[in-house]
């Protein structure tokens, strides 16, 4: 797989959005989001200023060593922060496992839900995973997360199977590039 300098990253615009690579100036609005208990409840706890740094540096680090990562996602008619997705491989401690297969994710501000931003992201994000990979993507989901598992259903995964994750029921699905 092929790395990316952060200035290579690809730049996927849709109707509403624009993916584009994490800024710095994305920082404050991505750590509000993360720290956000209606953004998390699903995912994690809320996150500290400092989980969110560390987790926002992760993003330049997946794309220049493994070639993809998650995109910053802004709202196209006001140019501000909403939210971010893509594909990354956390070497996750799940069976079964899914190491070394790009694994979606995405998360949004809390009033931007039930908008349809984030499968308009996803479903950009999945095309372009389509003809840089050509196969196979898989995703993890809380049972619960109802919204979740729409926008993966709408965008190609299917579930394949349930396991746990940190003691935690959860769904994994696959997409079929």
């Amino acid at each position: 797989m092929t790395a990316f300098a952060l200035a290579d990253i690809p730049v996927i615009e849709t109707e509403r959005t624009i993916l584009r690579p994490h800024k710095l100036d994305d920082f404050e609005a991505y750590a509000a989001m993360w720290a956000d208990p209606v953004v998390t409840r699903f995912i994690a706890k809320p996150r500290t200023r400092e989980e969110s740094w560390q987790r926002f540096l992760r993003h330049a680090g997946s794309w220049s060593l493994i070639g993809y990562g998650f995109w910053a996602v802004e709202e196209k008619a006001t140019g501000r922060f909403i939210g971010e997705g893509g594909f990354h491989d956390l070497k996750r401690d799940i069976v079964p496992s899914i190491e070394g297969i790009p694994e979606a994710g995405w998360g949004f501000v809390a009033e931007m839900h039930g908008k349809g931003m984030a499968s308009e992201a996803v479903g950009a994000f999945v095309a372009w995973a389509d003809r840089r990979f050509g196969g196979r993507t898989v995703c993890i989901i809380d049972p619960a997360n109802g919204a979740s598992l729409r926008v993966a259903e709408k965008n190609g995964y299917r579930e394949i199977g349930r396991t746990t994750y940190h003691g935690e029921p959860t769904i994994l699905l696959e997409r079929q590039g």
